[in-house]
C-alpha cells in the first residue's frame, strides 16, 4: 500500500465553492474511479488557506491508472469548466507527495 497526500492552495473568497464541488463533484467520481479518500482537512497558516487529502493507493500503477481516468472524465471536465466560469480559480498551487510507509512506522507494528 502507499498513501498520496495531496496539497491545494485554496482562496478565501471563494473556498466555498471549491468544498461544494469537491464534496459534490470530485469526491464522488473519483471513488467512482478507484480512488480510496482516508480523510481530508483545511489547513490555514500566515501564508495561505490550503484543502489537504489524504488517497490510499493498492501501487503506484492503480494510482496513475485511476488518474489518468478521473482527468479524462467528461463530466468532471465539464464541472471544471462550470465552476471556473461561475467562481474564477478555486485551485492554485498543488503539492503532490506519494508516501511509502516505513518499516518501523507504529501502523502495522504489533501492540506492546
Amino acid at each position: 500500500m502507499i498513501q498520496q497526500l495531496r496539497i491545494y492552495e485554496i482562496f478565501e473568497r471563494n473556498k466555498e465553492a471549491f468544498h461544494a464541488r469537491f464534496r459534490d463533484h470530485a469526491a464522488r467520481l473519483m471513488r467512482h474511479h478507484g480512488f480510496r479518500i482516508v480523510d481530508m482537512w483545511e489547513s490555514r497558516s500566515e501564508r495561505r488557506l490550503e484543502f489537504v487529502y489524504l488517497l490510499e493507493w493498492e501501487s503506484e500503477a492503480a494510482r496513475d491508472t485511476a488518474w489518468r481516468a478521473f482527468m479524462s472524465d467528461p463530466e468532471w471536465s465539464a464541472i471544471k469548466r462550470q465552476t471556473s466560469a461561475r467562481h474564477g480559480d478555486l485551485v492554485g498551487a498543488i503539492e503532490d507527495r506519494t508516501l511509502h510507509r516505513t518499516d518501523y512506522s507504529p501502523v502495522g507494528l504489533p501492540s506492546t
